[in-house]
């Protein structure tokens, strides 16, 4: 083992939302989310996904905690957690990337390609990231595993199988707080519709005419 060895946390979710009961009933497999973790305790969960509970097209870049997954009635959740070893450069590279797209207010939410993963099994769009992505690209520059694939093709099922040697845990986390900063605050049909049709909007855009861009 070198001695700069450092490590990035991958967590695989298993979210009690009524879409993450749907893909578990269709599919079989119980993990519908997924995040990576820069350190202990697990605290700070960097992802794509929704930012609040009953808005989901308003979504991105998010720093999400144990709230946002174990919530109302649920005082813990379920999570799988991959140890995953990455030198000092991987490490930079990671923040810095993470970083970068924190700044860069033109990432959005590629919706399509997660609703279509089981059939088209991942597409890019123009800065345009979901948690599957996201996490994937992050499992890339660790280095500890080789991607036989571009990295927006890996669905959160696949990057369980790559990522078998480095099982960490695999157990319930129990919520902190009761405080959920605003997550479960609701929000109305008419916003709801907003949301859903800018978020489209975007990507629709950036399908035609932005399909040949990085």
């Amino acid at each position: 083992m070198k001695s700069n060895e450092n490590y990035v946390y991958v967590v695989l979710v298993k979210a009690h939302t009524g879409l993450g009961s749907i893909a578990r009933a269709v599919t079989g497999y119980e993990y519908t989310h997924i995040a990576v973790c820069l350190e202990e305790p697990f605290s700070d969960f960097i992802t794509f996904s929704r930012r609040r509970h009953y808005a989901p097209f308003d979504c991105g870049f998010m720093h999400e905690n144990l709230e946002c997954y174990a919530y109302g009635k649920h005082n813990r959740v379920k999570l799988k957690v991959f140890k995953v070893p990455t030198d000092d450069a991987g490490l930079v590279r990671i923040k810095s990337y993470i970083a970068d797209i924190e700044a860069d207010s033109e990432y959005i939410f590629n919706l399509y390609s997660m609703a279509t993963m089981p059939i088209l099994h991942g597409f890019k769009i123009y800065k345009a990231l979901n948690c599957m992505s996201f996490v994937a690209k992050i499992i890339e520059m660790t280095g500890a595993v080789k991607l036989s694939r571009k990295y927006y093709r890996y669905s959160i099922k696949d990057m369980d199988r790559l990522l078998t040697g480095y099982l960490y845990k695999e157990e319930f986390f129990y919520k902190k707080s009761a405080q959920d900063g605003g997550y479960m605050k609701r929000v109305s049909p008419l916003i709801n519709a907003g949301l859903f049709f800018r978020i489209n909007s975007k990507l629709i855009y950036r399908m035609i005419f932005r399909r040949f861009c990085d």
